[in-house]
């Protein structure tokens, strides 16, 4: 429409002024999307934030899934270009002198660009890490502790915004979004985390509902695509522009095509799920070590030391249905390694030193 030909237009020319201004900040504002990339949901704050505070761990888990989750839906159906191939295929600029954009070895993301799954992931797990830590400070009653209170939320709120204009930047700078999806982006994860604020009855979840949850999810998504594929709507339609626009082939991945974050996100809520209604959970992070801030240390180390191996892992694409299955099975060994694997390792270790000092 002639409306969103403008609003990308104007966003284009927002772009050019980033990349032509901004570029001493290249740097910067490539590590800010990296920030931004949900994938370090699973890998850094989950294990941060479960050891400290259950609670705040398994809903970190399930706002990042559930609003992953809705970010493909959205993308689904809105049809969101992104700025890098939709210049290139734009009537709107005479003489079919398209603007020059810089692409860069993260630009190249092959789902639709509707909203920013960066800033929707950054924005809601920011959320749910700024409430939790606030938590804390609302029970002060007395004069000098509310000024505190009142300080501190407006430091940490501020902190929220200051990552959230930055991520969204870095990824209008690198021409994978235009800043209207960002926007969307960020306020969509707010609504996702303040849903979950009023969802307690994710904490007593059992096995059986974290399945049904998973099924459901899959079932959903696959059927949606196979609805509009049956009536000739490709819902798949952004990863040949994707593969025809990009800079570099090699910049191509398929971890960022729309079921690749579906199948990740999946696996980690099955995980954790497995992991938390584990004996090896109970036993540990249930049991007499879980108060010690020794274990807790202990844990939030080890997880985190593990989880770096992960990324060792390579997993192969040269048949995507296998890159798929692998990719489920990973995403699962995550959270069941930061909430059952390590923490009754260490469980183990502190029994056997305890009986070796008695």
């Amino acid at each position: 429409s002639t409306k969103m030909d403008l609003l990308h237009s104007n966003g284009v020319l927002i772009i050019q002024h980033l990349q032509r201004d901004y570029r001493a900040y290249q740097d910067f504002l490539n590590f800010m999307s990296h920030v931004g990339d949900p994938r370090n949901i699973f890998s850094i704050y989950f294990p941060l934030w479960f050891q400290l505070n259950q609670v705040v761990g398994t809903k970190m888990i399930w706002v990042a899934v559930i609003g992953d989750w809705f970010n493909l839906i959205f993308k689904w159906i809105l049809f969101g270009h992104r700025p890098y191939w939709w210049v290139q295929e734009t009537m709107i600029y005479p003489n079919q002198s398209s603007p020059c954009l810089e692409q860069f070895p993260i630009t190249c993301e092959t789902g639709p660009g509707s909203p920013s799954g960066h800033a929707m992931g950054s924005s809601c797990v920011w959320y749910v890490m700024v409430t939790a830590a606030l938590s804390y400070t609302v029970r002060w009653k007395d004069k000098s502790s509310v000024t505190l209170h009142r300080l501190t939320w407006s430091f940490l709120w501020s902190v929220f915004w200051i990552i959230q204009i930055s991520v969204c930047i870095s990824r209008v700078f690198i021409a994978t979004h235009f800043p209207h999806q960002v926007i969307l982006g960020v306020f969509a994860g707010i609504l996702v985390a303040e849903a979950f604020e009023h969802t307690p009855a994710i904490q007593t979840a059992s096995l059986r509902m974290y399945i049904k949850t998973n099924l459901f999810l899959f079932i959903f998504a696959l059927g949606f695509y196979l609805v509009l594929k049956l009536l000739d709507i490709d819902l798949l339609w952004s990863v040949p522009k994707a593969k025809k626009w990009c800079a570099n082939p090699d910049w191509i991945n398929i971890d960022t095509t729309p079921f690749a974050g579906l199948v990740r996100n999946l696996g980690a809520l099955f995980g954790l799920g497995i992991g938390i209604n584990s004996e090896m959970f109970i036993l540990s992070c249930k049991g007499k070590n879980s108060c010690k801030i020794s274990f807790r240390i202990l844990c939030i180390a080890a997880s985190l030391a593990t989880l770096q191996l992960y990324n060792f892992v390579k997993i192969p694409t040269h048949t995507e249905y296998l890159f798929y299955i692998l990719s489920f099975c990973k995403s699962a060994a995550m959270p069941l390694t930061v909430v059952a694997l390590v923490p009754y390792c260490v469980h183990s270790l502190m029994r056997t030193t305890e009986k070796k000092l008695n």
